[in-house]
């Protein structure tokens, strides 16, 4: 696990100028760093990297590192886990390595394989390989999106980083800001790929790769959720318990792998479903106590560390639980904005990265369970949309003959459905709100904000439909880049086996009846865990990491709230409408009602994003 950086340029650089990219993600590599420079055939290419060594811990892992022949040159951000796997058969093929790390397997399987050498790997990854002999350059990333990849495409300069703020660094970067993104940023809380915050700059999709060459690039795709999920389809499972018990092995063997460290490895445990399987398969499988790590919260409707500890105590783990305040989260609001580099605001990013501090005391591996509510069917959204998709005519017969004065005293949640008419975004049927309100809050309100993705997913199910859009933007672009930022801060690697390729390609072949079943979300999953934990312990309502922003809104942030809305403020950042802000800030003042605290908060994130990065 590390940070990567670099550029490729008719303009060069000094090596102080590349460190300095390098060293703005210390915190993701604190145990060596290296830069490298070159010129290729009048283009000039530098390459950088941080480490935190998890696997082969001697100097032989050092990055940059070359190829066996001197031909190519790559830095590396992740971790392969089938590359002991590959090892063995690049030896056959006449290979000879000199450390036991992946990053050495990766180009030799380059060397061997080219391109095609992206799909055979397995893991979460981030690399650039240079060709010392053409310049032809490959970047690519993971399946799902796990490991991040940036970078800046302007004039034929390219730029590139784990994070934004090493992209930044680099003397020939125009921060100029993308205004165009702010809108859906403040209805769904982050940025969606392949845009960034500034303009020119972008996200590498996940299960893509990008290709420089002769002053060009090409983004070309490997792996698509759309596509595995059309094949799964083609090969169901219908037999229920063959179904389980390969699911089953296959999430075993997903664990297993990534117990693989030489450095100590834990996991979140949170009480849920999903941390509690990965949990208690991980303690199954390792022959010492695994240590597990949970953070509490003084307000009890909010707090699950009690069921983190029933979980642990019936486990039988070695288990570490913090109880933190709400201004133990409200401390960390300025580093979230450094170490986010644009503009997020899933407030669960908060806790999740007090209980990655928790965790890096400890270890600096750590499992977690993401993944299980997108490829499982967990999430509350999805019991509306299949409620949605049963009503669907009669509120289309609702939307024609109900009278709008009567629609207006409706409910939120029976409006969005009467309105929900057209057949490209029926699975985003919560948007019009937040998206009606925040136009009138910008004066650039001309793009919007629902997701095209969907109108490429030809399925009937809504569930699934919605499902698979969350896998392309939600689960990527929040989920898993809230667990990036969150746990790299503290220089700790969080593991997903529930995002294993396997498991997520076999879950596309589990029947869509045996995950939502008789309204019980995850069933198959479920059903699994019980093999490890009794059921009755498990049946309680979903929490996560709640955050009070209401309260925290009309209390604690109040006064930042009207310092960053005030009129002369707004007119000269030239972005939002004076009126509308007061009227969202009465808005959350009275009441926490949906979506005007989240959109509130969204808008405090981006100010104080703002003030550090663009004014100063």
């Amino acid at each position: 696990m590390c940070g990567i950086c670099g550029y490729i340029s008719k303009r060069k650089i000094g090596d102080d100028a590349l460190e300095a990219m390098n060293d703005t993600m210390y915190h993701r590599g604190p145990n060596d760093s290296g830069i490298y420079q070159v010129e290729v055939e009048d283009t000039y290419f530098g390459f950088a990297q941080r480490r935190l060594s998890i696997m082969d811990l001697s100097v032989l892992g050092h990055q940059p590192m070359f190829s066996e022949t001197n031909e190519y040159v790559i830095v590396f951000n992740g971790e392969v886990y089938n590359y002991r796997d590959l090892r063995e058969e690049l030896i056959e093929k006449g290979h000879i390595f000199k450390s036991d790390c992946d990053t050495e397997v990766i180009l030799a399987a380059y060397m061997e394989w080219g391109d095609a050498a992206i799909e055979k790997l397995d893991g979460m990854f981030a690399f650039a390989i240079l060709n010392l002999k053409t310049g032809r350059t490959v970047f690519a990333r993971d399946r799902i999106g796990k490991k991040p990849l940036y970078y800046y495409w302007k004039d034929g300069e390219l730029i590139f980083g784990s994070e934004l703020k090493a992209i930044v660094k680099h003397p020939n970067f125009k921060k100029n800001l993308n205004e165009n993104v702010i809108k859906q940023f403040l209805c769904y809380q982050y940025i969606n790929e392949p845009n960034t915050i500034y303009c020119d700059t972008y996200k590498l999709p996940a299960g893509h790769y990008m290709v420089f060459k002769n002053g060009q690039i090409e983004i070309k795709k490997y792996w698509d959720i759309y596509e595995k999920y059309i094949d799964g389809k083609k090969n169901v499972i219908l037999d229920y318990k063959e179904c389980k018990e390969e699911l089953k092995n296959n999430i075993y063997h997903a664990v297993k792998k990534r117990l693989v460290a030489d450095v100590p490895v834990g996991s979140f445990l949170s009480g849920g479903i999903d941390s509690t399987l990965v949990t208690a398969i991980a303690n199954d499988i390792v022959k010492e106590k695994i240590k597990t790590f949970t953070i509490g919260f003084e307000d009890k409707k909010r707090n699950e560390a009690q069921f983190a500890k029933e979980s642990s105590q019936y486990l039988g783990t070695d288990h570490y639980e913090v109880y933190v305040t709400e201004r133990d989260m409200l401390n960390l609001l300025d580093d979230m904005c450094f170490y986010f580099d644009e503009p997020f605001a899933d407030p669960s990013e908060l806790p999740t990265m007090l209980v990655s501090k928790v965790a890096k005391e400890k270890v600096t591996v750590a499992l977690s369970g993401d993944g299980g509510d997108e490829f499982f069917c967990g999430y509350s959204m999805y019991d509306y949309v299949y409620y949605s998709q049963m009503l669907d005519k009669l509120s289309g017969v609702g939307n024609k003959f109900i009278p709008k004065s009567i629609k207006k005293k409706l409910p939120a949640e029976v409006v969005a459905l009467l309105s929900n008419r057209n057949p490209n975004y029926k699975v985003q049927l919560f948007s019009d709100l937040p998206e009606m309100f925040v136009s009138k809050m910008m004066k650039n309100n001309d793009v919007g904000i629902k997701f095209n993705k969907e109108r490429l997913i030809d399925t009937e199910n809504w569930q699934e439909r919605r499902m698979l859009l969350d896998m392309y933007t939600y689960l990527p672009e929040d989920v898993l880049t809230k667990a990036d930022r969150a746990s790299m801060k503290y220089s700790l690697e969080m593991r997903c086996p529930l995002l294993d390729t396997n498991v997520m390609e076999y879950s596309f072949r589990v029947p869509h009846e045996y995950k939502y079943k008789a309204r019980n979300k995850k069933y198959i999953l479920k059903d699994i865990l019980y093999d490890y934990v009794p059921k009755k312990m498990m049946d309680r309502p979903k929490n996560g990491f709640g955050v009070p922003l209401g309260k925290w809104l009309r209390t604690f942030l109040k006064d930042e709230i009207n310092r960053v809305s005030q009129k002369d403020y707004l007119d000269k950042q030239g972005i939002f409408n004076y009126e509308a802000v007061q009227e969202l800030i009465s808005k959350v003042d009275k009441s926490d009602k949906k979506p005007y605290p989240k959109i509130l908060w969204a808008f405090y994130v981006f100010q104080m994003w703002f003030a550090r990065y663009i004014e100063n």
